[in-house]
């Protein structure tokens, strides 16, 4: 096991307007988006349980043209209110890092 970190090229988190936040998962090549888009780690149960947020509002996109893999999901704040604490959402992507795929 390896952790996305390592076998990923890439990881940044954006802000998907008010209310999403989109997760992009570079690869170097085919191989390497293989693995991730295949792993467990990154099923929507599992993402739902890293960002606290339900399963099924879990969007995910696999384009293994390019060889990346999005996860979307609701923001626990909508971006700009008082409780929103990345109004960007450029460090959501954080907890990944340290996820363990096969």
């Amino acid at each position: 096991m390896a952790k996305l970190g390592d076998v990923a090229k890439y990881i940044r988190s954006k802000s998907a307007g008010p209310f999403w936040v989109t997760i992009d998962i570079f690869c170097d090549d085919e191989a390497s988006f293989d693995r991730i888009a295949r792993s467990p780690a990154l099923a929507p149960r599992a993402i739902a349980s890293l960002f606290g947020v339900s399963e099924n509002a879990i969007r995910q996109f696999r384009l293994p043209g390019i060889h990346v893999v999005k996860v979307s999901f609701p923001r626990p704040a909508v971006q700009g209110s008082p409780q929103d604490v990345d109004s960007h959402a450029g460090q959501y992507f954080v907890p990944l890092l340290s996820v363990e795929i096969e």
